[in-house]
């Protein structure tokens, strides 16, 4: 199968970006060689190829599609007239390379505040929650010749090699806090335990990360969660500890807000919580379930429980009613937006056959945007266009806005170098192209602003 690689064009920046590349703005000199030197990419004093100019290449070719050891070289020529030969490109995308690049996003990721001033406060405390953590995975179409290191599905006739992104965000701090990337076969129930939970945090998952034990240990640590219900779960009767009959005991009530034992050696109490959908959400569900179940259909019972939202939660019943759980659970959308960008707008649908370790260079340096993205800038920018145009900056648009040329995205980095009347320009280009849209339905940051 051939992977069409797209290139993005975009107008003309301001002139502060000329001369400047991405690693150099990114990340200090001593930085770089730090962090080249601890992962053993650099042992001497590299000739024509140096850690920032490679960095840098990957990273602006990333932007616009699925580079080439090729297209590399001559990204690094154009800037520095080294003129490298592919060959030596290829020498140097090596293990240790794939190494100074995850110590590079793990440093991104890890940065407390801005960079050239750009600082990032933390946010506002959400209720008593320090963290308001948001799991989700997305899956990214590999080529085939990937699949014994990354797995997928396969049967008689079809193979598709498939890789798991997953991916945590704190809404509090409007920060990415971690990725990984997964072989396929590695499913959200296996990622669950490896998620670190802090006293005071809020996880918001969906049931696919939903086992009995893993609520067990938000409760050990002090952390609360909200998950949806999921087939197959048993609640016990905190009385008798019989299991309940749910299907039989919604039936007799529009709600439900009622104390339960999960059916574990622990015996966790929960707070069980339901409310009764209207008929076209209901419906809706049930023709979802069943074009989904492929062949088995699903239980009489699962089918009638779909005429209820349940929540099953650790915050106990003064806290938050039905309705602010489920707005609450709602943010969790947050990361879909994400996943959306990447895909629409950064490309990770884009890769031609590569190695195992060109894959991961490749995803590496587009996190690496990603994360330089939204934990650097999007925070920024947001206050900047709030207090100065009262409008409210749209993560996926903002993600289009800086994918569609290198030059948006150092231009954005480089706010401090750019005079007042440039700095204007950028924000009135912001307000043009990535706010939201004035309308009725509340947008994402209404909905947290109302909330906190």
């Amino acid at each position: 199968m051939a992977y069409k690689i797209f290139r993005k064009y975009s107008p003309t920046t301001q002139t502060t970006t000329a001369g400047t590349r991405i690693g150099d703005v990114l990340f200090t000199k001593e930085e770089l060689l730090r962090l080249a030197l601890e992962s053993e990419f650099i042992k001497r004093n590299p000739k024509k190829i140096d850690p920032s100019n490679l960095l840098s290449a990957i990273c602006e070719e990333a932007l616009t599609g699925s580079p080439s050891y090729n297209d590399l070289a001559a990204n690094i020529d154009s800037h520095e007239q080294s003129n490298p030969s592919r060959q030596a490109v290829a020498g140097r995308m090596n293990d240790e390379f794939k190494d100074f690049m995850h110590r590079l996003l793990e440093a991104v990721i890890a940065r407390k505040s801005g960079l050239n001033g750009l600082a990032s406060p933390a946010g506002e405390t959400f209720r008593s929650y320090q963290r308001v953590l948001v799991q989700d995975s997305t899956i990214i179409k590999l080529p085939q010749a990937l699949f014994p290191e990354f797995s997928g599905v396969s049967n008689a006739t079809t193979k598709v090699c498939n890789a798991r992104i997953q991916a945590v965000y704190d809404l509090v701090s409007g920060r990415l806090v971690t990725f990984t990337i997964d072989p396929y076969s590695k499913n959200d129930l296996s990622a669950a335990p490896e998620l670190e939970i802090r006293e005071g945090d809020l996880v918001l998952r969906d049931r696919g990360y939903l086992i009995a034990d893993e609520i067990q240990r938000h409760q050990d640590l002090g952390a609360a969660c909200i998950y949806r219900h999921k087939t197959g779960m048993t609640y016990l009767d905190k009385t008798t500890l019989k299991a309940i009959d749910l299907p039989a005991l919604l039936r007799k009530h529009d709600s439900l807000d009622m104390e339960v034992f999960l059916n574990n050696d622990a015996r966790t109490p929960v707070r069980l919580v339901a409310a009764r959908v209207d008929l076209e959400t209901a419906e809706l569900r049930r023709m979802k379930a069943k074009k989904e179940s492929k062949g088995h259909n699903p239980s009489q019972a699962v089918l009638e429980l779909m005429d209820w939202t349940i929540f099953i939660t650790t915050i106990n019943k003064t806290a938050d009613s039905f309705s602010e759980l489920l707005t609450i659970y709602g943010l969790r959308w947050r990361i879909e937006v994400i996943f959306k960008a990447w895909k629409s707008h950064l490309g990770f649908h884009v890769l031609h056959r590569v190695s195992e370790r060109q894959l991961s260079i490749l995803l590496e340096a587009r996190l690496l945007v990603i994360a330089a993205c939204a934990n650097i800038l999007h925070g920024f920018y947001s206050r900047q266009l709030k207090e100065r145009f009262d409008r409210q900056l749209s993560l996926l648009k903002f993600m289009k806005y800086i994918s569609a040329s290198p030059g948006n995205f150092l231009r954005l980095l480089l706010w401090n170098s750019a005079t007042p009347t440039e700095q204007l320009e950028i924000l009135k280009s912001l307000v043009k192209y990535c706010c939201y849209d004035k309308r009725k339905r509340k947008n994402f940051q209404e909905v947290w602003e109302s909330l906190v």
